[in-house]
């Protein structure tokens, strides 16, 4: 009898259009092209345009006979003031469902991804926030895997949000911050209100942008399994409730490291990008001249939008502070007019001797570099992943979604950094520079370097999110062959 030829399975992954999204959901791209699965990645076409100036992807992916990049539109009208990687969800809600979600399913309905090269989709790998796209697997019966790109503790405290409400601990207001929250598992000690997730400070329960992640949330258990982009060690408790809900979890972080471990990259490895933005590498130059841990690397990501007061108050600080620092700061981070663009001389001159101002850098390589002693940070995931792995304390300065309960299990329950969400002033953020760079040093660089030997333990052979990525390919390889001989 003529033996079945094994079916290499076809996966689609489809991002919500956000650069922090993208990123983890590219290196996941390119782990499943590492490892002979077919890819086809999905992007709107405005991210995917800046995408292909910014980066390397086009050559980087090129030579993966099975994969491919598809662009889909975003919904919004041509003159949209689109911020660059991300749309809000406010902004979304009309063009989800009358653009966006026809539009997939029309392009996976159809046919037309399948090639010569490319056999039919046998699974979608979908933001968990588009839960639509579970419908379209169904339809077609085939995987639906569902990606969520935060962290472990938030997408749970999204899951109690019933559990809140009914327990009086949601809504609150401005004057409860502080409270202490008791209706979350495994947090009931140190979560605050002002710990939740950005979503959660309105007075309305139904918020549509709180109304939308709840109901993504819940719907999330109709995929066929899960993935989270983290690790056992940081994340066990809440990983182990999450199982409640997902029993068929597959926890693969950090995601960044295992994709360096794959391609058997050595730790000084380049590090292509996937961001929306053009690279200044001219600071990896400065870096190589400064002393070891010398450096504050500060960056608050591709969304945070700073006022002037406040990016006074952190430079003024960081002058104060007399340590040298790495400031990341995008061309659209704040509003400048004419008046706005007078800086006190003090600053200028203090960033001469001390200092280095770059548009965008190449974080990861930046984070591994010797010379960096401390990150001052959004708290973003992806960011926060990256600190872990290279071993650098951080400061927490939160604003979104899941980052203001990132910065508190980064201060209160890893110890590898301290919080400073909802303040902002010059006092405050020179004495925790000091703190991480003097004060604290030796303290914080313990801690942070004994959960940097955790991540990396995780990603190398035989490590938790090594042995469960295996699990993941083998997954989806039995069930594509499982299809293929109905």
């Amino acid at each position: 009898m003529e033996q079945i030829k094994p079916t290499i399975p076809h996966v689609v992954i489809f991002p919500y259009p956000a650069q922090g999204h993208m990123n983890s959901m590219l290196k996941l791209a390119e782990l499943l092209c590492l490892s002979g699965i077919h890819v086809t990645f999905i992007n709107t076409e405005f991210n995917q345009s800046r995408l292909l100036r910014c980066t390397d992807a086009k050559s980087r992916f090129g030579c993966f006979p099975g994969f491919r990049f598809e662009t889909i539109s975003d919904g919004l009208p041509d003159d949209h003031p689109r911020e660059v990687g991300f749309l809000k969800l406010n902004d979304m809600f009309g063009p989800l469902k009358t653009v966006i979600e026809p539009a997939f399913r029309e392009m996976l309905i159809s046919g037309r991804l399948k090639s010569d090269v490319r056999g039919q989709v046998t699974c979608i790998i979908a933001d968990g926030i588009l839960g639509f796209t579970i419908d379209v697997a169904e339809e077609l019966k085939i995987l639906s895997i569902c990606f969520r790109t935060v962290s472990a503790c938030c997408v749970w405290i999204y899951f109690c949000l019933p559990k809140l409400v009914e327990n009086n601990d949601f809504p609150f207001t401005d004057e409860e911050l502080d409270r202490i929250v008791t209706s979350v598992p495994e947090m009931e000690g140190f979560l605050r209100c002002r710990d939740l997730p950005s979503f959660c400070r309105t007075n309305e329960l139904d918020d549509p942008a709180l109304e939308f992640v709840k109901t993504e949330t819940f719907n999330s258990t109709r995929s066929t399994a899960q993935i989270l982009n983290t690790f056992d060690d940081i994340e066990a408790p809440i990983i182990s409730q999450l199982r409640s809900y997902w029993p068929n979890l597959y926890t693969i972080g950090p995601l960044h490291a295992l994709l360096k471990t794959v391609r058997g990259d050595s730790s000084s490895a380049k590090v292509s990008s996937n961001g929306l933005w053009q690279e200044d590498r001219s600071c990896m130059s400065w870096l190589d001249l400064q002393p070891p841990k010398s450096v504050v690397y500060v960056s608050f990501g591709s969304l945070t939008m700073v006022s002037r007061e406040q990016w006074l108050e952190f430079w003024y600080g960081l002058i104060n502070s007399g340590k040298r620092f790495l400031w990341v700061r995008r061309p659209d981070s704040f509003v400048q007019n004419e008046e706005d663009s007078r800086i006190p001389v003090e600053l200028t001159e203090g960033t001469k001797q001390r200092g280095y101002m770059v548009e965008w850098a190449p974080q990861e390589e930046v984070l591994l570099h010797p010379a960096v002693g401390g990150f001052l940070t959004h708290s973003g995931w992806n960011s926060t992943l990256e600190s872990m792995v290279a071993g650098v304390p951080m400061i927490c300065w939160p604003h979104f979604a899941d980052q203001p309960i990132n910065s508190r299990y980064v201060s209160e329950v890893w110890k590898i950094g301290m919080d400073m969400k909802d303040t902002c002033s010059r006092t405050i953020v020179e004495k925790l520079v000091r703190d991480m760079m003097d004060d604290k040093k030796e303290e914080l660089m313990a801690i942070t370097g004994k959960v940097s030997k955790q991540a990396r333990r995780s990603i190398a052979e035989g490590g938790s999110s090594y042995c469960n990525f295996a699990a993941l390919l083998e997954f989806l390889r039995t069930t594509a062959n499982v299809a293929n001989q109905n």
